[in-house]
């Protein structure tokens, strides 16, 4: 066989993001690109902000020696300081460089959390639904993913994650704002976990971690920010990216933050490093570090995704779709009208609209709408979802 029986498994529970993906792309040859309406990827529409191509262009015209060489395994420590330095002016704590180790964006980060903390057999918890690469990158290190569901709003169940903890229990894992719900917990909601955590590594012996992904923080609408997952708990990762908020996933930039006062920091910290090299990342890329420092406190106008968010929430729910409206990402997760999500998403297919089941993200009779596209794809689409709904209807 040419690939292993656990690589053919995987290949076959393949992402359906990417699977919608290069239907649309099959589609767009066959239809035309105008005609057909892609709302399967989270690939941003949006253009980078000015200064990133300032400083891309300054950076290529620096003559200086060894600036394309390796660096230590964690990163530049500038870039690890103005990183520290950003993160102490957002929480009630002070980070240094030695926090801070940046990555090949937020999927190279909870590759290297997961490798670090993990023995075999060791569970993770996920609140459904999720990005389904979690699983594997659980599976990766020998870990067991422990799946348990959210409430109808898509809010932390905490009774199902206190129920999902055990012995083996190593770390609970969530997206915030949320991927492909749209929600973003509250500061409420994360404490209480913090606490809950805290009350089972106390009862274990054994440190019971939290891992925070957070990519979209800086796409939040209507006021609202991104709580501190790092004031909700002593024992917790951040992993993020600049993928969103600046426009650039295809640079793969990110880092792992480690909170302050962490009990084990110290030697977490060598594991972090140690596993950013041996998964084989060995750094994060060298130029997209010299370009962040200058860009932290940039991003993208989330104001653009809003109105995207609110033509689309408009246009179907005059259509009859139930949905909780986003409070951040770009990401709508409605209710699909039939119990067969993937029989819906077929039949927009038809219209030539491309949506993800919620299957995909183990959460059935949903489906994920990808807005962030331009505005007239949205309104030409709107037709198509109407005639579909009132097929089921």
């Amino acid at each position: 066989m040419a690939v292993s029986e656990k690589i053919k498994t995987m290949i076959e529970k393949a992402s359906w993001v990417r699977r919608m993906f290069e239907e649309g792309a099959l589609r767009k040859k066959k239809f035309g690109a105008e005609n057909v309406f892609d709302f399967s990827l989270g690939n941003p529409n949006l253009e980078p902000p000015a200064r990133f191509r300032e400083m891309l262009v300054h950076l290529a015209s620096d003559g200086s020696i060894g600036t394309h060489g390796y660096m230590p395994n964690a990163g530049y420590v500038e870039t690890r300081q103005a990183v520290a330095d950003y993160l102490s002016k957002l929480n009630q704590f002070s980070f240094t460089a030695n926090d801070i180790v940046m990555t090949a964006g937020a999927a190279g980060a909870l590759n290297v959390v997961l490798k670090t903390i993990l023995n075999h057999g060791d569970e993770v918890i996920i609140p459904a639904p999720f990005f389904m690469e979690y699983y594997y990158y659980a599976e990766n290190y020998g870990g067991v993913a422990r799946i348990v569901d959210t409430n109808p709003d898509f809010s932390i169940n905490l009774a199902r994650i206190e129920e999902a903890i055990g012995a083996n229990t190593k770390a609970v894992l969530v997206n915030n704002p949320h991927n492909p719900t749209g929600r973003v917990y509250t500061k409420d909601e994360l404490a209480q976990l913090g606490r809950l955590l805290t009350s089972y590594s106390e009862k274990y012996g054994e440190t019971i971690y939290l891992i925070s992904d957070e990519p979209y923080s800086k796409i939040i609408y209507n006021g609202l920010t991104c709580p501190s997952v790092f004031d909700a708990y002593q024992e917790s990762f951040l992993v993020t990216s600049f993928s969103k908020d600046l426009s650039i996933p295809g640079e793969r930039i990110g880092y792992i933050a480690v909170h302050p006062l962490m009990r084990d920091k110290d030697i977490i910290m060598e594991g972090l490093i140690l596993c950013n090299r041996v998964i084989g990342f060995v750094n994060a890329p060298a130029l997209m570090q010299r370009v962040i420092p200058s860009l932290l406190e940039v991003s993208v106008d989330a104001s653009l995704y809003q109105r995207k968010r609110d033509i689309l929430c408009k246009g179907l729910e005059e259509a009859g779709y139930k949905f909780f409206v986003p409070d951040g990402a770009f990401y709508l997760f409605p209710e699909s009208p039939i119990q067969d999500d993937v029989e819906f998403v077929a039949a927009l297919q038809e219209e030539n609209i491309l949506t993800v089941p919620g299957t995909g993200f183990r959460c059935p009779g949903h489906f994920r709408i990808a807005y962030c596209v331009d505005d007239g794809t949205i309104e030409r689409a709107l037709p198509g979802f109407t005639r579909v709904m009132n097929r089921y209807r």
